[in-house]
């Protein structure tokens, strides 16, 4: 890909919150704080400022609560009297500080595209995973209709992000409907990355890829038609006399054959994951996904949905469309995943990520770090996709990309790009 300079933002005005949700980072770090808490100062703000002309969208959004930066409304004017009139400008919120005022103020600056997280519309739900009950989010869209109406500027944007978790994914269809009900223009719609040991057992995803999946399931019906039960190949793979048994021969030649075919084609295949599919309950998560789009297309409702499998063509948006991220204290990454620091626990491996760091904005300003080499050099790895994807494999996680102190894969690339599913398509935000 060409590279044509800096396109857009995501700016962590700031890292405090007003709430603690027991599924963000924040508070489920096992070795304390994701980061230590600040806001962006305007000093700091102002040192992206020459990018603001080329920019196509700044969110001023990271771990925190945006409207806790009492300068956020400063920082909007400043960046919408320079961007192109065409430029997207906000922020997702939990939305539990937008009284009329701060409203009036965030639209009249130049927002035009405001995301409230809604999970659920169960009381009980939102009060224990939020602290924050469902009035509070229509009053927040009550006043955001408001505001966009009174300033009559037809381009601002409000929508919702929904985080799909075992426990709320049948509601989909509920929030999607409560949702356009209330004047919303887009939904978002992402899958859980699961920040502790516990959460990792909500997620409605399988971590095996698409195309891996494809195989095992051709070779399921295979071993079905030979009357093999498939779920016995460990079993039959540790006996001692499994040559004199000849089913049991028949289901490991069988397996060889799927594994030379998924060799073939450059895929990988985690066969203990595979055999721990359910199908049945990532059946019923695709079908509320496609009930859900169908609504959202009759009334006219932009629907981003995530996939249930990782796609096996991986694609960084954030690479891709020329993006950098910016922490409060002015650290700049190349990427959402490597964003903060954080433990994971995807396919319930702990998963150690700490920030990657390209340049910092107390020494440089925003051009500089997106021309220098540290990033240059990310980029042009990255766009290679020639990283391993470690979940289908049977050694996941190696020490190679589980600890801290990565220094190359099991390919001897030097970006930490194997264990990302963000490039997957399973999780999406404000962006």
């Amino acid at each position: 890909m060409e590279e044509t300079g800096l396109k857009r933002l995501v700016v962590e005005t700031t890292s405090l919150c007003n709430l603690s949700c027991k599924m963000c980072v924040k508070n489920t770090f096992a070795n304390g704080a994701c980061s230590a808490d600040g806001s962006m100062s305007e000093e700091m703000f102002l040192r992206m400022e020459d990018s603001f002309a080329s920019l196509e969208s700044l969110v001023l959004n990271g771990v925190g609560e945006p409207l806790l930066n009492p300068s956020l409304v400063k920082f909007i004017a400043r960046a919408a009297a320079k961007m192109p009139s065409h430029a997207q400008i906000g922020f997702q919120t939990n939305g539990t500080l937008f009284d009329a005022d701060i409203t009036n103020n965030i639209i009249d600056a130049g927002a035009n595209t405001i995301c409230l997280s809604v999970d659920s519309l169960n009381e009980e739900f939102l009060i224990n995973a939020r602290g924050v009950g469902i009035a509070t989010l229509e009053k927040a869209l009550v006043n955001l209709n408001n505001a966009r109406d009174r300033s009559g500027r037809k381009n601002v944007r409000l929508g919702i992000e929904v985080v799909l978790m075992k426990d709320n994914f049948m509601e989909l269809p509920l929030i999607a409907q409560w949702a356009i009900n209330n004047g919303v223009s887009f939904i978002l719609v992402s899958q859980l990355m699961p920040y502790s040991r516990l959460s990792a057992n909500d997620i409605a995803y399988d971590t095996n890829t698409q195309s891996a999946i494809a195989i095992y399931k051709k070779w399921i019906q295979k071993a079905e038609t030979e009357k093999l039960d498939f779920e016995r190949y460990y079993a039959a793979f540790m006996r001692f006399d499994v040559r004199s048994d000849e089913k049991n021969l028949r289901l490991l030649n069988l397996a060889k054959g799927m594994m030379a075919e998924a060799d073939s084609e450059g895929v990988y295949l985690h066969v203990e994951n595979l055999l721990k599919r359910d199908e049945e309950y990532l059946s019923r998560v695709k079908d509320v996904l496609t009930r859900t789009e169908a609504l959202c297309n009759k009334h006219g409702v932009k629907l981003t949905v995530p996939e249930i499998a990782p796609r096996n063509t991986r694609r960084c948006e954030f690479v891709e469309e020329n993006t950098l991220f910016v922490s409060y204290d002015g650290q700049v990454s190349p990427c959402y995943f490597l964003w903060h620091r954080f433990n994971c626990y995807i396919g319930a491996v702990e998963n150690r990520v700490v920030p990657w760091l390209i340049g910092s904005l107390q020494e440089s300003t925003i051009e500089e770090i997106w021309r220098g080499e540290a990033y240059q050099k990310f980029r042009k790895e990255v766009l290679k996709y020639s990283f391993p994807f470690c979940f289908d494999c049977s050694f996941a996680l190696c020490d190679y990309v589980s600890e801290e102190n990565f220094q190359q894969d099991c390919y001897l690339v030097e970006v930490p790009c194997a264990t990302c599913l963000w490039c997957t398509g399973l999780f999406h935000c404000l962006y």
